[in-house]
């Protein structure tokens, strides 16, 4: 298949370089959360956000305990971004698999565990994805930096089929809420 450049792609490309601005401009409130696994890759991304003018709600783990266990933090950020007390939250674990998997049983959550930058946009984009799961010990700071940067950058797009596809999510979720 060939590799072809479109416009946007091009766009998306000038926007990437643009993303420190991005993020400067704005006030918003991000939560993390991050058990052993995620404790260093956490730290390191609270530090960067702090230093492009993000406010920060720690969820812990405050410390790497290596017998401590990701629902314990994850679950309050999750229930956080619900509740839209944070603008939008991060989540760290090992492999970040567990941390997606917990975050999405709460209702109004729409987590993915995310290794490219792609899917960091597209997924708020199409998806409205309010969180993002990272493995602290699969990704590498720079990258972990980059896609966070990308997706808090990202914009829910809310055209009429990506409406109606959450709609069926949400319909999903109070069905089985009341079951």
């Amino acid at each position: 298949m060939e590799n072809v450049c479109t416009n946007s792609d091009l766009t998306r490309k000038k926007n990437m370089t643009d993303l420190p601005t991005l993020l400067q401009k704005t006030s918003k409130i991000i939560g993390v959360a991050a058990d052993h696994g995620g404790y260093e890759l956490k730290e390191y991304l609270v530090e960067m956000l702090r230093e492009t003018g993000y406010e920060i709600i720690d969820y812990g783990d405050g410390q790497p305990k290596l017998d401590d266990d990701y629902p314990d933090f994850v679950v309050p950020l999750a229930r956080a971004v619900a509740r839209a007390e944070v603008y939008r939250g991060i989540a760290i674990c090992g492999s970040g698999v567990g941390a997606c998997v917990v975050a999405n049983k709460v209702s109004g959550v729409r987590a993915s565990l995310i290794h490219e930058t792609f899917s960091a946009h597209q997924g708020v984009e199409d998806d409205n994805m309010n969180m993002i799961c990272l493995g602290g010990l699969v990704v590498g700071q720079a990258l972990a930096w980059e896609l966070v940067q990308t997706f808090l950058a990202a914009r829910f797009i809310g055209a009429e089929r990506f409406q109606r596809r959450l709609s069926k999510v949400a319909a999903l979720e109070n069905k089985e809420a009341k079951s």
